[in-house]
C-alpha cells in the first residue's frame, strides 16, 4: 500500500506533463504510487475531497502519459476527481493551500491552469463542454483531442446524454472516459477483459468489424442477427454497451482503472484512430483506491476534514451547536412521525442534506433520485399533484439547474411542493460554484411561491412546518451551510403565520430588516450603533414573498434610516422591499433606504467569516453603512 511510500524519486522530476511522457512506460505506476501518497499527504493536512482522486490516479497518470495534454483538452467531471491531475501539472507545490483562502480550487478552474480547459464543480457538464472543443479542433482544421472523464455519479443526470446524443450524431472524434466506481453494469475485469478491449479499440478490429458489417448486410436475416449477436456478446455489451452503442458511441472495456498496463494501450488506439467517430472507454476503479481507511469507508472519505494519515482518524474539532442540516433533518423525521404523507427527495445528497436520518426512519418515502434535480423537482411535483408532500432537499447552487421546472411544472400549477434550501448563503471553501447566492432572486420573482429564510434554528424549525402546512402553493425555505446559533431547541413548534415578521429589537433612529441569517450580525451592529447614540431597530423579515408590508411601513415610518440585509444578490429581498415602497409612495424627504446585497461579482472560496467581510455583509460593515447613510 502506498502509505508506505515517501521518496518520490520520479515525481520529483514531473514539473508538467511533457515530463511525464518522457518516462519509460515501467516508470508509470511507480509515479502513481508517489502522486497518491503525495494527494493523501496534502488533503490530510487541508482536507478536500479524497476518495475519488485516490481512485482516478492511474487513469490520470495513463491520460497525461499518451494524449498532448494541455493542447489535447482533458476535461474532469466533477473536479473534485482532479486532484491528482492538480498534482501533476505544475501545481503540486500550492497543493496544501486546497480550498483555503487564495489558494487552489477545490476543483477545476479555467484561470488556474492552462491545463484545466473547462472548470467543472457541478456535475455532468463535460461531455457537452468537450463536444464543443471537438467541434471547434474540427473548424479550426486542428488536429487537438478532447477528453471527458466523467464519474458514474454523473452519467445519472439528463444532461450526459443529451450531450451524447448530440454528439453521436456528429462523428466528430470525441472521446468519454466513464469512471465507474460504483456502477453495477460493470462484471469482474482482468487478463481477459483487457485483452478484448486492446482488441476491440486496434485499427484491425475496426476494419474486420467494417467488413463484418457490409457481409451481413447481405446475408439472410436470421444469420446476421445471429453475427451480431455474437460480436456484441464478445465485446460485452451485455456490461451497458448496448445503450452507449445506441446514442451512436464506439463501447470499449469495461477495463481495470488501476492497471496502467491495461489502460496504456487502448489510449493509445483512440488517440490514434479519428475516423471512428466518439468513442466511450469503460474505466472500472474503486474509490479511495491505495489508502486502506478510505477504501473501508469511502462514504466517509468522499469528502474530509484534516485527518491522521496512519489511522485515517479526521480531525473533531470541539463539539458544536448542531448544524443547520441535522437541525432541518431531525424536525422533517419529526413531523413525518405523524403525517404519513411527507416524503423526502435528494439528487445524490442524502448525507449532505441530512436525509440519511429520514431514509433509516422511512425508506419507503425517502427518494435519491441521482444528480437529477430537473426530474427531482417534476418527480416532486407529480407527489404533490396525487395529494403528498414532498420536501425536495436540495442545495441553493444546484436547484438553480431545475429551474424551469419550478416554473413549469410547480408554480404554474400551483402544486405545494416544499423546497428546502441548503447551502444558502456562502459556502467557505467549496467557493463560487457552490455558493448559494440566487436563489432569493430566482425565486421571489415568481408568482404564489412562499419563500422564507431562517435566521436561527428555532426559526427553521417553524418554517419547516409552516411549509408543511402549505397545501395550496409551492413554498421554500433556505438557510446556511454549517453550525447554528447555538439556541436552546424550543420544546413544542408553532408554525409561522404566512408574511408576517418581527421586531427583534426595538430602536429609534435607525431600523435594519435582515433576511435570512444575518439577523445576529445585524444584532451585533446595532449593539454598536447603540454605544453611539444611534438607537436602532433590528426585524427578522421571515418572508421575502409574501412581504409583510405593515412590518415594512412601521420601520420607514418611524426611523430616519431603514437598512435591508440577505445573503443574496441584487434582484432579491431588498429588491422586493424597494418597489413595495416606490410602489406606495412611501419614500419621504428625510428618509434614506439601501439594501445590502452579495457585490456584482463571484467571491473566491476562504473561510466563511472572511468571505462575508469580504462581502460587506459583517457586522462592522453594518455599522459603517449606517453611520454613512445617518451623516
Amino acid at each position: 500500500m502506498t502509505e508506505n511510500i515517501s521518496d518520490k524519486t520520479i515525481l520529483n522530476r514531473i514539473n508538467s506533463t511533457s515530463d511525464i511522457r518522457q518516462l519509460d512506460e515501467k516508470n508509470l505506476m511507480n509515479l502513481a504510487n508517489e502522486v497518491r501518497q503525495e494527494m493523501i499527504e496534502s488533503v490530510s493536512h487541508t482536507g478536500g475531497h479524497l476518495g475519488a482522486g485516490l481512485g482516478v490516479v492511474e487513469l490520470t497518470v495513463a491520460l497525461h502519459y499518451v494524449f498532448n495534454t494541455p493542447y489535447d483538452r482533458l476535461v474532469f467531471d466533477v473536479g473534485h476527481q482532479s486532484y491528482p491531475h492538480k498534482i501533476l501539472t505544475g501545481r503540486r507545490d500550492k497543493m496544501k493551500t486546497l480550498r483555503q483562502e487564495k489558494g487552489l480550487s477545490g476543483f477545476t478552474k479555467r484561470s488556474e491552469s492552462e491545463f484545466d480547459p473547462f472548470g467543472a464543480a457541478h456535475a455532468a457538464t463535460s461531455i457537452s463542454a468537450t463536444l464543443g472543443m471537438a467541434v471547434a479542433a474540427d473548424l479550426n482544421k486542428e488536429d487537438r483531442r478532447a477528453i471527458a472523464v466523467i464519474g458514474d455519479g454523473a452519467m445519472t443526470a439528463g444532461m450526459a446524454y443529451e450531450a451524447m446524443n448530440n454528439a453521436g450524431s456528429m462523428k466528430l472524434p470525441l472521446i468519454v472516459i466513464l469512471n465507474d466506481n460504483d456502477m453495477s453494469i460493470a462484471p469482474p475485469v482482468g487478463a481477459m477483459s483487457a485483452y478484448l478491449s486492446k482488441l476491440i479499440s486496434s485499427s484491425s478490429y475496426r476494419s474486420l468489424r467494417e467488413v463484418a458489417s457490409q457481409v451481413a448486410k447481405r446475408l439472410p436475416r436470421p444469420i446476421a442477427n445471429t453475427a451480431r449477436r455474437a460480436e456484441e456478446y464478445a465485446r460485452g455489451i451485455v456490461t451497458g454497451g448496448t445503450l452507449f452503442e445506441e446514442l451512436g458511441f464506439y463501447y470499449i472495456g469495461p477495463i481495470d482503472g488501476h492497471n496502467i498496463k491495461h489502460l496504456i494501450p487502448v489510449l493509445k488506439n483512440i488517440r490514434d484512430k479519428r475516423e471512428q467517430g466518439p468513442i466511450l472507454v469503460h474505466v472500472v476503479t474503486q474509490k479511495g483506491y491505495g489508502y486502506s481507511p478510505a477504501e473501508e469507508s469511502s462514504d466517509k472519505f468522499h469528502g474530509v476534514s484534516k485527518f491522521n494519515i496512519k489511522t485515517g482518524t479526521q480531525d473533531n474539532s470541539k463539539k458544536g451547536p448542531p448544524s443547520y442540516t441535522s437541525v432541518f433533518a431531525n424536525t422533517l423525521t419529526n413531523l413525518a412521525k405523524k403525517d404519513k404523507k411527507i416524503v423526502a427527495i435528494t439528487a445524490a445528497m442524502p448525507s449532505g442534506t441530512g436525509l440519511d436520518l429520514f431514509a433509516e426512519k422511512f425508506p419507503d418515502r425517502f427518494f435519491d433520485v441521482g444528480i437529477a434535480e430537473q426530474h427531482a423537482v417534476t418527480f416532486a411535483a407529480g407527489l404533490a399533484a396525487e395529494g403528498m408532500k414532498p420536501f425536495a432537499t436540495i442545495y441553493s447552487t444546484f436547484l438553480q439547474r431545475a429551474y424551469d421546472q419550478i416554473i413549469h411544472d410547480v408554480a404554474i400549477q400551483e402544486l405545494p411542493v416544499r423546497f428546502a434550501i441548503d447551502r444558502a448563503g456562502l459556502v467557505g471553501a467549496d467557493g463560487a460554484t457552490h455558493a448559494g447566492s440566487f436563489d432569493i432572486a430566482y425565486l421571489a420573482n415568481i408568482p404564489k411561491m412562499v419563500l422564507m429564510a431562517a435566521s436561527d434554528e428555532n426559526e427553521l424549525r417553524r418554517m419547516v412546518l409552516t411549509a408543511a402546512n402549505i397545501n395550496d402553493r409551492p413554498s421554500a425555505f433556505r438557510y446556511p451551510r454549517g453550525e447554528s446559533i447555538g439556541l436552546k431547541l424550543s420544546k413544542t413548534i408553532q408554525p409561522l403565520s404566512i408574511g408576517k415578521g418581527h421586531i427583534v429589537k426595538k430602536g429609534s433612529k435607525i431600523a435594519i430588516l435582515s433576511f435570512g441569517a444575518r439577523l445576529y450580525e445585524s444584532l451585533k451592529a446595532a449593539k454598536i450603533l447603540d454605544e453611539k447614540g444611534l438607537s436602532t431597530t433590528v426585524a427578522d423579515a421571515r418572508f421575502c414573498k409574501p412581504l409583510d408590508t405593515k412590518l415594512i411601513k412601521n420601520l420607514i415610518s418611524n426611523h430616519d434610516i431603514l437598512i435591508t440585509i440577505e445573503e443574496g444578490v441584487v434582484g432579491g429581498f431588498g429588491s422586493h422591499v424597494m418597489q413595495y415602497l416606490s410602489n406606495n409612495n412611501l419614500f419621504s424627504v428625510n428618509s434614506n433606504v439601501q439594501s445590502m446585497v452579495f457585490p456584482d461579482k463571484f467571491i473566491d472560496h476562504a473561510k466563511p467569516e472572511v468571505m462575508y467581510k469580504s462581502a460587506n455583509m459583517d457586522a462592522m460593515s453594518i455599522v459603517k453603512r449606517a453611520i454613512k447613510l445617518y451623516k
